[in-house]
């Protein structure tokens, strides 16, 4: 009787950490964005992991499946991918949100290790792309402090992308793995920017705020912070007046 009770115990706790882990699939975080040519919803999926909905169009930007299960978010029309690193470029998450007539835009060195050929568009720092709803631009990502053990840059330059996609009158600058560079000043009119935080791979705070102050966005989400205190972000920028930082569940 004891062994019976243990057992239906152990089921009714899998049970319902299946139930609590599947309605926490579904459940994700969205802010919209009202343009001059209709809405833009943003879902905050997780860590560098975004998803866009315009004129029912589905884009997703470094899709990873360590942070969803992409067979529960509709197919995609367009996919972004702004470096190789396994946390923004997932084959398995690929596979599960490309349908036929899927659109991929990637570096070359996100190409050369993707085994499909067909609907992928190559993209280097300041190269850009009109698909007719939005136009995309890649934007220089990168390391200038942070190395690894070995010496190298985490991120060089020159292989990853970030990108500022235009929907009618916004600018949505998606930065990718970098920290502040120089760059970001000569991004005019971004009306919100998702930027990096966490060492030893991107910015510290401090970096970020700064980083923010030369692309100058009206909304700042910071994103890919991991254990970073978003906290401090809001604090050294509240003064700010003209950024408006909001925290949304990115890390």
């Amino acid at each position: 009787m004891e062994n019976k009770l243990l057992k239906y115990a152990f089921l009714f706790l899998l049970i319902f950490a299946f139930m609590e882990n599947s309605f926490a699939q579904k459940v994700l975080e969205k802010d919209t964005i009202k343009t001059s040519d209709g809405n833009l919803v943003m879902h905050f999926i997780g860590h560098a992991s975004l998803m866009f909905e315009y004129k029912n169009q589905i884009i997703q930007i470094d899709p990873t499946e360590r942070e969803f299960d992409y067979a529960l978010l509709p197919k995609a029309d367009f996919v972004l991918i702004t470096h190789e690193h396994g946390d923004h470029f997932d084959t398995l998450a690929l596979n599960k949100t490309q349908k036929p007539e899927t659109k991929f835009i990637m570096t070359q060195i996100c190409a050369n290790k993707f085994s499909q050929k067909t609907n992928v568009t190559i993209l280097r720092n300041t190269e850009n792309q009109n698909f007719n709803l939005f136009k995309i631009e890649a934007v220089p990502a990168y390391n200038v402090v942070n190395k690894r053990p070995t010496g190298e840059f985490f991120h060089p330059k020159g292989d990853g992308n970030g990108y500022i996609l235009t929907f009618a009158d916004k600018r949505i600058y998606v930065a990718g793995d970098t920290e502040d560079i120089i760059e970001m000043s000569d991004f005019k009119a971004i009306d919100v920017a998702f930027l990096p935080m966490n060492l030893p791979y991107t910015m510290n705070v401090e970096m970020c705020a700064n980083a923010a102050r030369l692309c100058k966005p009206k909304i700042l989400y910071p994103y890919h912070f991991g254990k970073t205190d978003t906290n401090e972000l809001v604090k050294l920028l509240k003064d700010n007046k003209s950024i408006e930082v909001r925290i949304r569940h990115l890390p």
